[in-house]
């Protein structure tokens, strides 16, 4: 565990050395921490130095989130987007303070992100789209309330996205992410989407293929 940054996270040094080492840095989802998504380091290339972060928020029991989730009776659920703001700032510094400290290459930074972590991951990439390159949203959606405003004018030639989705998810509605694709190919931006007929996670199939696109894109 790593507390010298703003965020506490998990590292795994790369075990292939080069000159300008990637960055992917890992995104948890709602109630989770940075355990969760580090157990596919191993699996990922071994150039990469990866980055698993803690959200700040700690819940009650236990896990942490990004925002708060607020349930109520008449609306359903809605999200705190004033911390999801505070998070995703909080976030795009982080990406500064790591890319300062562990010295690898600020051009070459993936964000990979589950449920929260990924509607966190696209607020980033959309409202920051310099500090990163690659993004990996799993099983999440693009929250327009807490992109920055005036987002639409920046430039996103860098940014390649792989999302993806469980076809019987029922915490995130598979319908909320199948509007992804056309707002990201609206702005103009390269993106892949597939669809895996599992719930809320990460199917085996899904794995190899987020992992077969980024080895392309490091």
């Amino acid at each position: 565990m790593q507390t010298s940054l703003s965020l506490h996270h998990f590292v795994r040094k790369p075990s292939i050395a080069s000159e300008k080492t990637p960055l992917l840095i890992m995104l948890h989802g709602y109630g989770s921490d940075e355990n969760d998504l580090f157990s596919f380091a191993e699996e990922l290339p071994g150039e990469l130095f990866i980055i698993s972060v803690r959200a700040p928020y700690p819940m009650q029991a236990f896990g942490n989130a990004w925002y708060a989730i607020h349930w109520d009776n008449t609306d359903g659920k809605f999200s705190d987007d004033e911390q999801a703001v505070e998070s995703r700032d909080r976030i795009a510094n982080f990406i500064n303070e790591a890319v300062e400290e562990y010295k690898v290459d600020k051009n070459n930074v993936s964000l990979l992100g589950f449920s929260q972590g990924t509607i966190l991951s696209y607020a980033v990439a959309l409202s920051y789209p310099e500090k990163v390159k690659n993004i990996i949203a799993l099983s999440g959606y693009i929250n327009q309330g807490i992109l920055k405003n005036g987002y639409e004018k920046n430039d996103f030639s860098n940014l390649d996205f792989y999302c993806s989705h469980g076809s019987q998810d029922q915490v995130i509605p598979v319908q909320w992410a199948r509007q992804n694709k056309p707002f990201l190919d609206k702005l103009g931006i390269k993106n892949q989407y597939s669809e895996f007929p599992v719930g809320h996670g990460v199917a085996p199939q899904n794995f190899f293929e987020f992992k077969s696109w980024l080895e392309k894109r490091i």
